[in-house]
């Protein structure tokens, strides 16, 4: 190759890496303008969050959560929820904040097409709970997922060994069945987490242990089902929870409805972050690494 088309080459790259700097930074500075208009410091209202999707993060919805906590002229918050479920301890962490912010300020859950499981968890100690009259909720539940594949290995002939400290090491292993001890100590931790979906359904909603846990068994209920089993207060859309949160919490008229401002984003973060970063990432979440308990 001649020193001509070397040096064009050379040339090529870093005008490539020059336009993704430029574009990165655009980006950066938009998202975070965005940020900044989403809120005001000088305006009162009532507060939205969003939980879409499943559970897998909580740090984000709580983050926006103790925001609007620490906020004064914020005198409500709506949380809208559209979540089948997700991992238990992100779930149980939003549910905690969503608790703490209900002694502070009231809280007024609005449901969308679906709110259970988790969704339904992070919902129960809200002040109000609203639903749509064909809203999914409740599935108050626990699992965990095992894949088995030693008869496909087998097939096409691998075998496989593990080394481990404790009977229970290696317990869930894909390349064999459970032993009766694994699954008695699976079920054990799963009985314990259910008991605790229970009971923080029956302290969010104040009602009896007995009765929500004849609730407990995985069943799905419509909002209108749900309304009459009280773990839903009213049936309504968005709009009515924000008019009941305004109601509540003394606000005259229409309430303005305030955004959190969105996470700042360091546009270093993703110059530098490689594919192989962000695959890893996605892994974690989605529990590509170890056991997770679900509210699913």
């Amino acid at each position: 190759m001649s020193l001509k088309k070397i040096l064009l080459a050379i040339g090529g790259i870093f005008a490539g890496l020059l336009l993704l700097l430029i574009g990165s930074i655009l980006v950066a500075h938009f998202v975070l303008r965005d940020g900044e208009e989403g809120y005001s410091a000088n305006r009162s209202g009532v507060g939205l969050v969003e939980v879409r999707g499943m559970i897998l993060d909580s740090r984000e919805p709580v983050r926006q959560l103790r925001h609007f906590m620490k906020k004064d002229e914020i005198k409500a918050v709506v949380l809208r929820i559209d979540s089948p479920g997700g991992v238990v301890g992100p779930s149980q962490e939003i549910h905690d904040e969503v608790r703490k912010l209900a002694q502070k300020k009231k809280v007024v859950v609005s449901m969308g097409s679906m709110a259970a499981s988790g969704g339904y968890y992070i919902a129960a100690p809200a002040t109000v709970i609203y639903a749509n009259p064909g809203t999914i909720t409740a599935s108050i539940g626990v699992l965990i997922k095992f894949s088995n594949i030693e008869g496909l290995l087998d097939k096409i002939g691998i075998k496989s060994s593990t080394i481990k400290t404790g009977v229970f090491k290696d317990a869930g292993s894909p390349n064999r069945a459970l032993t009766a001890e694994e699954r008695a100590m699976f079920q054990a931790v799963i009985d314990s987490t259910h008991e605790q979906f229970v009971r923080a359904v029956a302290e969010g909603r104040k009602l009896p242990l007995e009765q929500v846990r004849a609730l407990a068994d995985g069943r799905i209920l419509s909002g209108e089902q749900a309304k009459a089993v009280k773990l839903v207060d009213k049936l309504g859309n968005q709009q009515e929870a924000i008019a009941e949160a305004g109601r509540l919490a003394g606000i005259m008229g229409e309430p303005s409805v305030i955004l959190p401002p969105k996470k700042k984003v360091n546009y270093l973060d993703l110059l530098t972050e490689g594919p192989e970063q962000s695959i890893n990432g996605i892994m974690n979440r989605i529990g590509g690494k170890g056991l997770q308990l679900l509210y699913e």
